[in-house]
């Protein structure tokens, strides 16, 4: 993916409960667990897909905001 490409693509995740759990996951080879961040209820956290990160994972109650609407994960 290109740097450029890259530093445009945001998301940004609201907890609705406590215990929200967002991980980053590698880009390359071999996809692996690089970062993992817990939320509680009622905290947003803005990510970025980088050179490094290709997909961020979402365990828990929360509402994902990106350029393509908003999703509501862990219903």
């Amino acid at each position: 993916m290109d740097e450029e490409l890259s530093r445009d693509e945001y998301i940004v995740v609201k907890a609705m409960e406590n215990g929200v759990t967002i991980i980053g996951l590698t880009r390359g080879k071999e996809t692996k667990f690089h970062h993992s961040e817990k939320m509680d209820r009622g905290e947003v956290m803005i990510a970025q897909f980088t050179a490094h990160t290709s997909a961020i994972k979402i365990r828990g109650r929360a509402h994902i905001y990106t350029k393509h609407g908003m999703v509501e994960a862990g219903e």
